[in-house]
């Protein structure tokens, strides 16, 4: 896949592109990241990329020209173009899931105070990734880029990818680390048991539990299922159920208490 950045600061992706997954991902050939100097492609005489909005008002606005030059150079009949807008849906997994869907995405930074209004019909959609003032589209660009590229094939485990967060609606179950016991906050026995399917279904649990508790709204868009909704009955309950008690037994031997 190839992911194309549009902006008038292509320093600010030198790191971006450079570490972790992404820096991985660039080097396995999972994706090709590269960024276009928006202001290289100016035909103000001055070196120009915004100016002063006809009618008055405040700020700047970045000029039509040279976005529709720069996305010109790059565009194929491939390509699937976006804009960072407040005016976008609030960008979520699903819509990350489909651009990880295309061969060649182009992802325009926007303005603060905005850009000619005359851009816009160059573009497929509009994007935005929250109700918050930003002085430019490099974040929003970033974090839809990283997002795409953690889903594409290669880039890390299918393992790591179908527990996390917001994945089925729900948010990610509960993590812990070593030592067993830090200051009186235990790690939770089951964890030790050696029953896998013990220890998936307790995940299950948890991953319910925060989402209703933390995202109620995600949680009204999960489709429970049977086994769901007595997972769901269990916590109410307040009891250790049955099928935990007996995998904490039997795994007693792994357990790290010390």
């Amino acid at each position: 896949m190839r992911i194309t950045i549009l902006t008038l600061f292509p320093e600010m992706f030198d790191g971006f592109a450079t570490n972790s997954i992404i820096k991985r991902a660039i080097g396995k050939g999972v994706v090709e990241i590269k960024t276009v100097d928006i202001r290289s492609y100016t035909k103000d005489k001055y070196g120009r990329t915004d100016t002063p909005p006809i009618g008055g008002g405040a700020g700047l606005v970045q000029k039509a020209q040279p976005i529709v030059d720069a996305l010109n150079a790059v565009k194929t009949e491939n390509s699937h173009v976006i804009l960072t807008s407040p005016r976008g849906p609030a960008y979520n997994q699903a819509k990350a899931r489909e651009f990880a869907q295309k061969e060649d995405l182009i992802i325009i930074c926007g303005h603060y105070e905005g850009i000619d209004e005359r851009v816009n019909p160059y573009v497929d959609e509009l994007v935005s990734i929250g109700d918050y003032i930003l002085t430019g589209g490099e974040i929003p660009a970033m974090a839809i880029a990283d997002s795409v590229t953690r889903l594409l094939d290669g880039a890390i485990s299918s393992d790591s990818l179908k527990d996390e967060s917001f994945e089925g609606n729900l948010l990610e179950y509960p993590q812990y680390t070593e030592p067993y016991d830090y200051e009186g906050s235990m790690v939770p026995d089951i964890l030790y048991s050696g029953n896998h399917q013990a220890i998936a279904k307790w995940r299950r649990k948890q991953s319910l539990l925060l989402t209703k508790k933390y995202r109620p709204d995600l949680f009204k868009k999960v489709e429970l299922s049977k086994q769901d909704k007595k997972l769901l009955k269990e916590a109410k309950e307040e009891e250790t159920p049955k099928w935990e008690v007996e995998a904490i037994e039997k795994g007693k031997k792994f357990t790290h208490k010390k």
